[in-house]
């Protein structure tokens, strides 16, 4: 028996109100098994999976991954009932905020955001979000890892919508620069910039380190904006960190995204920074 319970699924997150669905589709396996006449310990041989883990997908105390739905289905027979859960159960194992996250970006028609410390979620390579994620302190087990960087990952789906928001990037230059995860890492994230640099829903700029004025020091800015004319704003140097909606609270944080869009470089310059970089690792 091909027993792989560390590559099967995700402990449930308690607490979460996705647990509900995650029981619900536990109960459905647990039926289609027992409509086929299967007992677990067959059932798992069959699918190639522990006997122990079937029993936590089956009573919802582990998020079953999409391969693991694939066999099941395929030899219960359960005609798709149980692959049409694929996508729910990808954003199951997704942290809550993160899946909140994920829902008001697509949603957004519009957003602008700047990074000092890394390079911006939405812009990362699997492979720098697997080193920045796998840094963090103290260190997290190997499955949250895996966790956060396909949660990361997943949010990228907001640049093949129809229609296409507009999304502005402003990063600093000490972010082109680090090597987080070494050089193949920072390379094949600096190409990726390049990329997705000249789709035409995209503008991304550089704040050169040499700048003698900045507007933004107090740290990162995020603000959406919502197609019915409201937008959510944050910064970690305004209003205590704290997500805002307020009008007044807003043009603050549009008063200084606007700034240092003028203060970086204009994002045919920045494009060409970013390639002069790429060209000195």
């Amino acid at each position: 028996m091909n027993e792989v319970v560390d590559e099967a699924g995700w402990d449930v997150q308690p607490g979460d109100e996705i647990a509900s669905l995650v029981e619900a589709v536990g109960r459905l396996i647990r039926h289609c098994r027992e409509a086929a006449g299967m007992r677990v310990a067959d059932f798992a041989e069959a699918i190639g999976y522990g006997e122990d883990l079937v029993r936590k997908v089956e009573r919802g105390a582990r998020i079953p991954r999409p391969e693991f739905l694939d066999k099941a289905d395929d030899v219960l027979g359960a005609r798709g009932h149980l692959k049409a859960f694929k996508e729910d159960m990808r954003r199951a194992r997704y942290p809550k905020k993160i899946r909140e996250l994920a829902q008001l970006e697509e949603r957004a028609v519009e957003m602008l955001l700047y990074s000092n410390h890394n390079i911006h979620g939405l812009l990362q390579t699997p492979e720098y979000a697997n080193a920045l994620i796998g840094m963090q302190q103290p260190p997290l087990t190997a499955d949250e890892v895996e966790r956060g960087v396909a949660a990361r990952i997943s949010r990228k789906s907001v640049f093949g919508r129809e229609p296409a928001p507009a999304l502005s990037f402003v990063q600093e230059q000490v972010t082109l620069e680090r090597p987080l995860g070494g050089t193949m890492v920072l390379r094949r994230q600096l190409e990726h910039l390049l990329e997705l640099g000249h789709l035409r829903n995209v503008s991304l700029q550089v704040m050169p380190t040499d700048r003698e004025e900045h507007s933004a020091m107090q740290g990162l800015i995020e603000v959406l904006k919502f197609g019915d004319g409201t937008a959510l704003g944050r910064s970690e140097g305004a209003f205590s960190g704290r997500p805002v909606s307020d009008p007044k609270d807003l043009r603050i944080l549009e008063l200084r995204y606007g700034m240092i869009r003028a203060q970086a470089l204009p994002p045919r310059e920045s494009l060409a920074f970013i390639e002069q970089a790429l060209g000195r690792l």
